[in-house]
């Protein structure tokens, strides 16, 4: 039980040992916690102290991870981390509930048809009626249910990455740019507005950032390394011979290098990966993009054949260092 103010001892399920009774010392100890409303309940989170002996350097192998759709985290040594629930129905359109089961997606159908049928009958200027807020408040539900899942696998996945990897290369993306609508403006129409929108659905679900920042502090509490890639130019670029060529990326899953001289065909993620194994202009993963930092400390120098004489990486990948300051 927990004695929360003004309400007094309340019940909880435990999910996690804490340290309390004789268990609890001067560095190993409760030193608050937070009650919170969400749609699925009254989730109690509590800050617990902690003396924890330094840990080792890790000297697991070096791995690089290119997040996608298809594959949701793919690994250079082979070892790609799956969810096993495909972006796309059979018909090919988004699966915007892939987190639910069979019986889930049929009970979200059938509540959002209750809500709109509902609010169809609502008069203008009316109160919603408890009905419908009820409702909504299933709908609410399910979808928060569906988030669990899929952080709770993030959660599993990241951590065993970085268990068993000590340096992890990923890829620098500007998400926010690539979830823009390609609706365009009245003068410029934009084309392909609905399948583009698919895939801003597909990667918001994927929730990119949000692998990254649990890999960014899981690897620093193992003394492991997170590097970053800069993004433009690896899309293009043949990990063969290094050329980038417009027209190699042919569709989202297939490349081919268009270097007379090459030729390289296979899959695209893999191109990628290999572009990271080889080590080209790896980026230690700090800044506001993967972790914030307080305000007025300067990024981390970021590596460059000049300052890191040891990787002598292709000039076409190298990011040169930020002149602007925090």
């Amino acid at each position: 039980m927990v004695n929360i103010p003004k309400l007094g001892r309340v019940r909880f399920r435990w999910t996690k040992g804490l340290p309390v009774g004789r268990r609890a010392t001067t560095g190993n100890r409760i030193t608050g916690a937070r009650l919170v409303k969400d749609a699925l309940g009254w989730p109690i989170a509590f800050r617990v102290q902690r003396i924890e002996p330094a840990p080792e350097p890790h000297t697991g192998p070096e791995v690089g991870i290119d997040v996608g759709v298809s594959i949701p985290l793919a690994l250079s040594d082979g070892n790609h981390a799956d969810h096993g629930r495909p972006a796309r129905l059979p018909d090919g359109r988004a699966d915007r509930d892939k987190w639910l089961g069979t019986g889930g997606k049929a009970t979200l159908l059938r509540l959002e048809h209750r809500a709109a049928h509902r609010k169809s009958r609502r008069r203008p200027g009316e109160k919603t009626s408890n009905r419908l807020k009820r409702t909504y408040e299933q709908i609410a539900s399910l979808r928060a249910r569906a988030k669990r899942r899929a952080t709770d696998w993030q959660h599993q996945t990241t951590t065993a990455l970085a268990r068993t990897y000590g340096v992890i290369v990923v890829e620098e993306l500007n998400i926010a740019n690539m979830v823009k609508s390609a609706r365009g403006t009245a003068a410029e129409p934009g084309s392909n507005v609905a399948t583009k929108a698919g895939l801003n659905r597909s990667i918001s679900q994927e929730a990119w950032g949000r692998t990254i920042t649990m890999l960014a502090y899981k690897t620093a509490q193992r003394r492991g390394h997170l590097h970053t890639v800069p993004a433009p130019g690896t899309s293009l670029a043949c990990h063969m011979c290094g050329h980038i060529t417009p027209g190699s990326r042919e569709d989202q899953a297939t490349f081919v290098c268009k270097n007379t001289g090459c030729g390289w065909e296979g899959n695209a993620d893999l191109n990628i990966l290999h572009l990271y194994r080889t080590g080209h202009a790896l980026v230690p993963a700090a800044g506001r993009a993967v972790v914030r930092r307080p305000r007025g400390v300067k990024p981390t120098t970021r590596l460059t054949p000049s300052n890191s004489p040891s990787h002598p990486y292709p000039p076409h990948l190298v990011e040169r260092p930020s002149r602007t300051s925090a």
